[in-house]
Protein backbone atom coordinates (compact mmCIF):
# COMPACT_ATOMS: atom_id res chain seq x y z
CA UNK A 1 0.00 0.00 0.00
CA UNK A 2 2.89 2.08 0.83
CA UNK A 3 4.35 1.36 -2.32
CA UNK A 4 1.81 2.00 -4.54
CA UNK A 5 0.52 5.24 -2.83
CA UNK A 6 4.13 6.52 -2.90
CA UNK A 7 4.32 5.84 -7.00
CA UNK A 8 0.88 7.63 -7.35
CA UNK A 9 2.11 10.91 -5.29
CA UNK A 10 5.51 10.56 -7.42
CA UNK A 11 3.48 10.21 -10.73
CA UNK A 12 1.56 13.28 -9.96
CA UNK A 13 4.11 15.20 -8.84
CA UNK A 14 5.68 14.66 -12.43
CA UNK A 15 2.87 15.87 -13.43
CA UNK A 16 2.04 18.77 -11.75
CA UNK A 17 6.06 19.35 -12.73
CA UNK A 18 5.12 18.64 -16.46
CA UNK A 19 2.52 21.94 -16.56
CA UNK A 20 4.98 23.93 -14.58
CA UNK A 21 7.50 23.63 -17.11
CA UNK A 22 4.93 23.97 -19.75
CA UNK A 23 3.94 27.08 -18.47
CA UNK A 24 7.67 28.96 -18.00
CA UNK A 25 7.66 27.58 -21.97
CA UNK A 26 4.84 29.46 -23.18
CA UNK A 27 5.93 33.09 -25.01
CA UNK A 28 4.44 36.35 -24.96
CA UNK A 29 3.75 38.04 -28.28
CA UNK A 30 5.73 41.02 -28.83
CA UNK A 31 4.47 44.57 -28.73
CA UNK A 32 5.63 45.93 -32.55
CA UNK A 33 3.87 49.08 -32.14
CA UNK A 34 1.53 48.28 -35.70
CA UNK A 35 -1.52 49.56 -36.34
CA UNK A 36 -4.40 46.95 -35.34
CA UNK A 37 -5.83 44.82 -38.22
CA UNK A 38 -7.92 42.03 -37.26
CA UNK A 39 -11.57 42.96 -36.66
CA UNK A 40 -14.14 41.20 -33.73
CA UNK A 41 -17.31 40.02 -33.27
CA UNK A 42 -18.06 40.56 -29.14
CA UNK A 43 -20.51 37.88 -27.87
CA UNK A 44 -22.08 37.99 -24.57
CA UNK A 45 -24.84 35.19 -24.09
CA UNK A 46 -26.32 36.52 -20.84
CA UNK A 47 -29.49 35.34 -18.45
CA UNK A 48 -30.80 37.40 -15.39
CA UNK A 49 -27.24 39.85 -15.27
CA UNK A 50 -28.64 43.04 -14.27
CA UNK A 51 -25.82 42.97 -11.41
CA UNK A 52 -23.41 42.33 -13.51
CA UNK A 53 -23.75 43.53 -17.20
CA UNK A 54 -23.34 47.51 -16.38
CA UNK A 55 -19.59 46.56 -15.09
CA UNK A 56 -18.78 44.56 -18.47
CA UNK A 57 -20.80 46.61 -20.83
CA UNK A 58 -18.58 49.73 -19.27
CA UNK A 59 -15.13 47.96 -20.03
CA UNK A 60 -16.17 47.24 -23.35
CA UNK A 61 -16.57 51.20 -23.85
CA UNK A 62 -12.84 51.64 -22.58
CA UNK A 63 -11.46 50.15 -25.00
CA UNK A 64 -8.06 50.66 -26.73
CA UNK A 65 -9.31 49.85 -30.48
CA UNK A 66 -11.06 51.26 -33.44
CA UNK A 67 -14.76 51.65 -32.90
CA UNK A 68 -15.39 50.34 -36.52
CA UNK A 69 -13.06 47.08 -36.12
CA UNK A 70 -15.77 45.40 -33.54
CA UNK A 71 -19.13 44.86 -32.78
CA UNK A 72 -20.83 43.46 -29.32
CA UNK A 73 -23.48 41.15 -29.66
CA UNK A 74 -25.73 40.83 -26.54
CA UNK A 75 -27.66 37.45 -26.80
CA UNK A 76 -30.78 37.48 -24.12
CA UNK A 77 -31.44 33.98 -22.67
CA UNK A 78 -34.87 34.27 -21.12
CA UNK A 79 -33.63 36.81 -18.77
CA UNK A 80 -36.59 37.98 -16.40
CA UNK A 81 -34.41 40.54 -14.78
CA UNK A 82 -33.85 44.55 -15.30
CA UNK A 83 -30.84 42.95 -17.76
CA UNK A 84 -32.63 43.48 -21.27
CA UNK A 85 -33.37 47.31 -19.90
CA UNK A 86 -29.95 47.95 -19.20
CA UNK A 87 -28.77 46.77 -22.61
CA UNK A 88 -31.37 48.68 -24.10
CA UNK A 89 -30.20 52.17 -22.16
CA UNK A 90 -26.78 51.09 -23.04
CA UNK A 91 -27.34 51.24 -26.61
CA UNK A 92 -29.23 54.16 -26.88
CA UNK A 93 -26.58 56.14 -24.43
CA UNK A 94 -23.82 54.58 -26.99
CA UNK A 95 -24.52 55.28 -30.53
CA UNK A 96 -21.20 55.45 -32.17
CA UNK A 97 -20.66 51.41 -30.89
CA UNK A 98 -22.26 48.82 -33.28
CA UNK A 99 -24.28 46.86 -30.66
CA UNK A 100 -26.62 43.97 -31.97
CA UNK A 101 -29.46 42.98 -29.38
CA UNK A 102 -31.22 39.76 -29.57
CA UNK A 103 -33.19 37.67 -28.08
CA UNK A 104 -32.79 33.47 -28.10
CA UNK A 105 -36.29 32.11 -28.76
CA UNK A 106 -35.51 27.77 -28.71
CA UNK A 107 -34.02 26.56 -25.74
CA UNK A 108 -32.64 23.37 -25.50
CA UNK A 109 -30.64 21.73 -22.61
CA UNK A 110 -27.62 23.51 -23.90
CA UNK A 111 -28.73 26.89 -23.85
CA UNK A 112 -25.91 28.83 -24.02
CA UNK A 113 -24.14 26.81 -27.13
CA UNK A 114 -27.13 27.76 -28.54
CA UNK A 115 -26.55 31.68 -27.59
CA UNK A 116 -23.44 31.22 -29.53
CA UNK A 117 -24.42 29.62 -32.56
CA UNK A 118 -26.76 32.14 -32.47
CA UNK A 119 -24.27 35.02 -32.33
CA UNK A 120 -22.07 33.60 -34.77
CA UNK A 121 -24.45 33.66 -37.17
CA UNK A 122 -25.18 37.40 -36.65
CA UNK A 123 -21.34 38.01 -36.69
CA UNK A 124 -19.93 40.40 -39.25
CA UNK A 125 -16.57 39.65 -38.82
CA UNK A 126 -13.83 37.65 -39.19
CA UNK A 127 -13.04 36.72 -35.67
CA UNK A 128 -14.68 35.92 -33.01
CA UNK A 129 -14.79 36.88 -29.41
CA UNK A 130 -16.47 35.08 -26.24
CA UNK A 131 -16.52 36.29 -23.16
CA UNK A 132 -19.22 35.93 -20.19
CA UNK A 133 -22.17 38.89 -18.82
CA UNK A 134 -20.10 39.04 -15.33
CA UNK A 135 -17.13 40.05 -16.49
CA UNK A 136 -14.45 42.86 -16.84
CA UNK A 137 -12.08 43.29 -20.25
CA UNK A 138 -9.19 45.02 -20.52
CA UNK A 139 -8.59 47.83 -22.00
CA UNK A 140 -6.07 46.23 -24.49
CA UNK A 141 -7.98 43.41 -24.75
CA UNK A 142 -8.49 43.63 -28.86
CA UNK A 143 -5.11 45.11 -29.15
CA UNK A 144 -3.52 42.00 -27.55
CA UNK A 145 -5.48 39.57 -29.56
CA UNK A 146 -4.56 41.50 -33.10
CA UNK A 147 -0.57 41.40 -31.69
CA UNK A 148 -1.14 37.46 -31.10
CA UNK A 149 -2.90 37.27 -34.79
CA UNK A 150 -0.82 38.81 -36.75
CA UNK A 151 2.10 37.31 -35.07
CA UNK A 152 1.21 33.09 -35.21
CA UNK A 153 -0.62 31.63 -37.68
CA UNK A 154 -3.72 30.71 -35.55
CA UNK A 155 -7.43 29.59 -35.97
CA UNK A 156 -8.05 29.61 -32.26
CA UNK A 157 -6.68 31.57 -29.17
CA UNK A 158 -6.82 31.03 -25.99
CA UNK A 159 -6.74 33.90 -23.16
CA UNK A 160 -6.38 33.78 -19.42
CA UNK A 161 -9.04 34.42 -17.13
CA UNK A 162 -8.38 35.18 -13.42
CA UNK A 163 -10.91 36.37 -10.20
CA UNK A 164 -11.39 39.83 -9.55
CA UNK A 165 -10.06 40.71 -5.94
CA UNK A 166 -12.54 39.75 -3.11
CA UNK A 167 -12.24 39.27 0.57
CA UNK A 168 -12.10 36.20 3.02
CA UNK A 169 -11.10 32.57 2.82
CA UNK A 170 -14.05 31.68 0.58
CA UNK A 171 -12.74 33.69 -1.77
CA UNK A 172 -9.06 32.95 -1.37
CA UNK A 173 -10.03 28.92 -1.71
CA UNK A 174 -11.61 29.42 -5.26
CA UNK A 175 -8.97 31.62 -6.09
CA UNK A 176 -6.55 29.33 -5.72
CA UNK A 177 -8.60 26.41 -7.17
CA UNK A 178 -9.16 28.74 -10.45
CA UNK A 179 -5.21 29.48 -10.53
CA UNK A 180 -4.37 25.85 -10.61
CA UNK A 181 -7.07 25.48 -13.90
CA UNK A 182 -5.63 28.27 -15.41
CA UNK A 183 -1.92 26.82 -14.61
CA UNK A 184 -2.60 24.08 -16.13
CA UNK A 185 -4.51 25.19 -19.47
CA UNK A 186 -1.34 27.17 -19.53
CA UNK A 187 0.92 24.53 -19.35
CA UNK A 188 -0.82 22.01 -21.84
CA UNK A 189 0.03 24.81 -24.28
CA UNK A 190 3.54 25.76 -23.46
CA UNK A 191 4.14 21.63 -23.59
CA UNK A 192 2.10 21.85 -27.25
CA UNK A 193 4.30 24.06 -28.70
CA UNK A 194 7.41 21.49 -28.04
CA UNK A 195 4.93 18.95 -29.09
CA UNK A 196 4.89 17.25 -26.07
CA UNK A 197 1.15 17.80 -24.96
CA UNK A 198 -2.04 18.18 -25.76
CA UNK A 199 -3.94 21.61 -24.70
CA UNK A 200 -7.54 20.25 -23.22
CA UNK A 201 -8.73 23.00 -21.42
CA UNK A 202 -9.62 26.49 -21.83
CA UNK A 203 -12.54 29.19 -20.53
CA UNK A 204 -15.06 30.70 -22.48
CA UNK A 205 -15.14 33.92 -20.84
CA UNK A 206 -11.43 34.72 -22.65
CA UNK A 207 -11.79 32.59 -26.29
CA UNK A 208 -11.23 33.95 -29.87
CA UNK A 209 -11.86 31.67 -32.59
CA UNK A 210 -12.23 32.85 -36.66
CA UNK A 211 -15.59 32.21 -37.93
CA UNK A 212 -15.08 29.90 -41.00
CA UNK A 213 -13.20 27.82 -38.88
CA UNK A 214 -15.95 27.52 -36.19
CA UNK A 215 -18.54 26.57 -39.05
CA UNK A 216 -15.80 24.12 -40.44
CA UNK A 217 -15.70 22.31 -37.47
CA UNK A 218 -19.49 22.48 -37.68
CA UNK A 219 -19.42 24.27 -34.39
CA UNK A 220 -20.99 22.69 -30.99
CA UNK A 221 -22.51 20.13 -33.09
CA UNK A 222 -21.99 16.06 -31.80
CA UNK A 223 -22.11 17.62 -28.30
CA UNK A 224 -25.31 19.30 -28.11
CA UNK A 225 -26.90 17.22 -25.21
CA UNK A 226 -24.29 18.32 -22.78
CA UNK A 227 -25.21 21.53 -20.93
CA UNK A 228 -21.99 22.95 -20.67
CA UNK A 229 -18.37 22.85 -22.68
CA UNK A 230 -19.23 25.63 -24.81
CA UNK A 231 -15.40 25.90 -24.72
CA UNK A 232 -13.73 22.98 -24.24
CA UNK A 233 -15.42 20.86 -26.60
CA UNK A 234 -15.12 23.26 -29.31
CA UNK A 235 -11.01 23.29 -28.46
CA UNK A 236 -10.97 19.80 -29.44
CA UNK A 237 -12.53 20.00 -32.55
CA UNK A 238 -10.25 22.78 -33.42
CA UNK A 239 -7.23 20.69 -32.01
CA UNK A 240 -8.24 17.75 -34.45
CA UNK A 241 -9.05 20.20 -37.21
CA UNK A 242 -6.13 22.77 -37.20
CA UNK A 243 -3.17 20.89 -35.20
CA UNK A 244 -0.64 23.39 -33.82
CA UNK A 245 -3.07 26.26 -35.08
CA UNK A 246 -4.48 26.87 -31.72
CA UNK A 247 -2.26 29.03 -29.34
CA UNK A 248 -2.33 30.71 -25.77
CA UNK A 249 -2.47 34.08 -25.22
CA UNK A 250 0.53 34.68 -22.27
CA UNK A 251 -0.02 38.34 -21.54
CA UNK A 252 -1.56 40.13 -18.68
CA UNK A 253 -2.99 42.47 -20.47
CA UNK A 254 -5.25 39.94 -22.37
CA UNK A 255 -6.25 38.80 -18.53
CA UNK A 256 -10.23 38.80 -18.15
CA UNK A 257 -11.52 39.12 -14.54
CA UNK A 258 -14.68 37.61 -13.21
CA UNK A 259 -16.52 37.46 -10.14
CA UNK A 260 -15.89 34.41 -7.16
CA UNK A 261 -19.17 33.11 -5.96
CA UNK A 262 -20.29 34.31 -2.28
CA UNK A 263 -21.05 31.37 -1.37
CA UNK A 264 -20.27 27.67 -0.47
CA UNK A 265 -23.44 26.53 -2.65
CA UNK A 266 -22.84 28.69 -5.30
CA UNK A 267 -19.15 27.31 -5.42
CA UNK A 268 -20.57 24.05 -5.64
CA UNK A 269 -22.87 24.57 -8.28
CA UNK A 270 -20.69 25.88 -10.28
CA UNK A 271 -18.22 23.11 -10.37
CA UNK A 272 -20.29 20.27 -10.41
CA UNK A 273 -21.08 21.80 -13.62
CA UNK A 274 -17.45 22.24 -14.82
CA UNK A 275 -16.88 18.68 -13.61
CA UNK A 276 -20.14 17.01 -15.26
CA UNK A 277 -18.30 17.50 -19.20
CA UNK A 278 -15.23 15.67 -18.80
CA UNK A 279 -17.48 12.84 -19.26
CA UNK A 280 -17.60 14.45 -23.02
CA UNK A 281 -14.10 14.95 -23.26
CA UNK A 282 -12.51 12.96 -26.28
CA UNK A 283 -8.78 13.37 -25.23
CA UNK A 284 -7.22 10.45 -23.27
CA UNK A 285 -4.83 12.43 -22.09
CA UNK A 286 -7.58 14.90 -20.19
CA UNK A 287 -9.34 11.88 -19.37
CA UNK A 288 -5.90 10.46 -17.61
CA UNK A 289 -4.64 13.88 -16.28
CA UNK A 290 -8.35 13.92 -14.20
CA UNK A 291 -7.85 10.56 -13.41
CA UNK A 292 -4.77 11.02 -11.41
CA UNK A 293 -5.85 14.30 -9.79
CA UNK A 294 -8.37 12.44 -8.73
CA UNK A 295 -6.87 8.93 -7.57
CA UNK A 296 -4.37 11.66 -5.52
CA UNK A 297 -7.10 13.70 -3.94
CA UNK A 298 -8.27 10.54 -2.64
CA UNK A 299 -5.62 8.87 -1.88
CA UNK A 300 -4.87 11.81 0.63
CA UNK A 301 -8.32 11.01 2.55
CA UNK A 302 -7.75 7.38 2.51
CA UNK A 303 -4.00 7.10 4.14
CA UNK A 304 -5.15 9.93 6.39
CA UNK A 305 -7.93 7.58 7.74
CA UNK A 306 -5.09 4.67 7.58
CA UNK A 307 -3.28 6.93 9.91
CA UNK A 308 -5.97 7.06 12.25
CA UNK A 309 -6.66 3.09 12.08
CA UNK A 310 -2.97 2.75 12.71
CA UNK A 311 -2.59 0.89 10.07
CA UNK A 312 -0.30 3.52 8.31
CA UNK A 313 2.39 5.32 9.97
CA UNK A 314 2.10 8.73 10.73
CA UNK A 315 5.66 9.18 9.10
CA UNK A 316 4.42 7.85 5.47
CA UNK A 317 1.16 9.76 5.87
CA UNK A 318 3.59 13.06 6.57
CA UNK A 319 5.93 12.02 3.54
CA UNK A 320 2.78 11.56 1.43
CA UNK A 321 1.14 14.35 2.00
CA UNK A 322 4.39 16.91 2.16
CA UNK A 323 4.96 15.78 -1.45
CA UNK A 324 1.76 16.76 -2.87
CA UNK A 325 1.65 20.00 -0.43
CA UNK A 326 5.04 21.21 -1.95
CA UNK A 327 4.90 20.16 -5.58
CA UNK A 328 0.90 22.52 -5.72
CA UNK A 329 2.54 25.55 -3.76
CA UNK A 330 5.59 25.34 -6.31
CA UNK A 331 2.80 25.18 -9.16
CA UNK A 332 -0.05 27.85 -7.93
CA UNK A 333 2.71 29.78 -6.63
CA UNK A 334 4.16 30.36 -10.01
CA UNK A 335 1.02 30.56 -11.62
CA UNK A 336 -0.13 33.40 -8.81
CA UNK A 337 2.81 35.28 -10.09
CA UNK A 338 1.58 35.31 -13.86
CA UNK A 339 -1.87 36.84 -12.61
CA UNK A 340 -0.14 38.98 -9.67
CA UNK A 341 -2.23 37.02 -7.11
CA UNK A 342 0.55 35.95 -4.85
CA UNK A 343 -1.80 37.13 -1.83
CA UNK A 344 -4.21 34.30 -2.17
CA UNK A 345 -1.05 32.30 -0.89
CA UNK A 346 -1.92 33.34 2.33
CA UNK A 347 -4.81 30.96 2.36
CA UNK A 348 -2.56 27.74 0.88
CA UNK A 349 -2.24 25.60 3.78
CA UNK A 350 -5.79 25.71 5.02
CA UNK A 351 -7.22 24.59 1.19
CA UNK A 352 -4.59 22.27 0.98
CA UNK A 353 -6.07 20.47 3.96
CA UNK A 354 -9.54 20.93 2.20
CA UNK A 355 -9.01 20.53 -1.03
CA UNK A 356 -8.87 16.77 -1.22
CA UNK A 357 -12.43 16.47 0.31
CA UNK A 358 -13.82 19.13 -2.06
CA UNK A 359 -12.71 17.91 -4.93
CA UNK A 360 -13.95 14.35 -4.43
CA UNK A 361 -17.67 16.20 -3.30
CA UNK A 362 -17.34 17.94 -6.68
CA UNK A 363 -17.02 14.51 -7.92
CA UNK A 364 -19.30 12.28 -6.72
CA UNK A 365 -22.40 15.12 -7.02
CA UNK A 366 -20.82 15.54 -10.70
CA UNK A 367 -22.50 12.02 -11.77
CA UNK A 368 -25.77 13.27 -11.14
CA UNK A 369 -28.09 13.03 -13.81
CA UNK A 370 -29.39 17.03 -13.61
CA UNK A 371 -28.06 19.99 -11.81
CA UNK A 372 -29.46 23.52 -11.28
CA UNK A 373 -27.78 26.65 -12.96
CA UNK A 374 -28.84 30.22 -13.68
CA UNK A 375 -32.83 29.04 -12.13
CA UNK A 376 -32.72 26.00 -14.59
CA UNK A 377 -32.13 22.09 -14.35
CA UNK A 378 -29.79 21.23 -17.09
CA UNK A 379 -28.64 17.32 -17.85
Amino acid sequence: MIFASLLIFVSYAMLILYFYRGIERLKSPVNDNKDPEASFSILVPFRNEALNLPALLQSITELDYPAHKFELILINDDSSDESVSIVSTFREEHPKLKIIQADLIKQSNSPKKEAINYGVALASHPWILTTDADCIVPQSWLKTFDLMIRQEPVHMVVAPVAYAPGPGFLHNFQALDFLSLQGITMGSFGMNDKGLGQPFLCNGANLCYQKESFTKVNGFRGNEHLASGDDVFLLEKMNRAFPGKIKFLKSKAAIVLTSSKDSLRGLLRQRVRWAAKITGFDSVFAKLVGLLVFVTNLLVIVTIILGVLGQMSWAHVGLLYLVKFNIDFIFLHRTSQFFEQQDVMKSYFISSLLYPFYTILIVSLSFKKAYTWKERVLR
